[in-house]
């Protein structure tokens, strides 16, 4: 059975491996500098900053998702885990927790098509990412949100 569970700091190892699996992945437009140096701020910048949230099977971990507010800032599901619907039972937990925003690489185009499939619409794009690296941003809204 599947089952969200909250994460915490002892969680941080295991999720560093289930985001490195994802993103080889899923992310073929980042450099192996890229995610190195995305893997080495996930634990002292990225994690403690995000609510925690991890889906499970048998007890093993096979993804999860951060959210911040009304935002979520991460959703990554192991590459031996993918298309198993976990990825959905995460946004189901993010949407009923109150989320209604998220970003995306627009080179990735699964992850763009898996959230316009639950609801949200793009409405804005940025050049660059976070961090200044030339890989543009979508910014996706859920589509019974009031856009100003």
């Amino acid at each position: 059975m599947k089952e969200i569970v909250k994460c915490n700091a002892d969680h941080y190892p295991a999720l560093c491996d289930i985001w490195e699996r994802s993103v080889r992945a899923s992310h073929s437009f980042l450099s192996e500098a890229d995610i190195t140096q995305i893997k080495e701020a996930l634990i002292p910048e990225y994690f403690p900053t995000v609510d925690l949230f991890g889906v499970r099977e048998n007890g093993v971990l096979a993804g999860f998702i951060g959210v911040a507010g009304d935002r979520i800032e991460m959703l990554f599901i192991d590459s031996n885990f993918m298309g198993r619907g976990y990825g959905s039972l995460l946004i189901e937990h993010a949407l009923e927790s109150g989320c209604r925003y998220v970003d995306v690489n627009e080179q990735n185009q699964a992850a763009l098509k898996f959230y316009l499939s639950k609801g949200f619409i793009v409405t804005g794009r940025d050049e660059m990412d976070d961090a200044g690296r030339p890989y543009p941003i979508l910014h996706l809204s859920l589509q019974d949100e009031d856009i100003a």
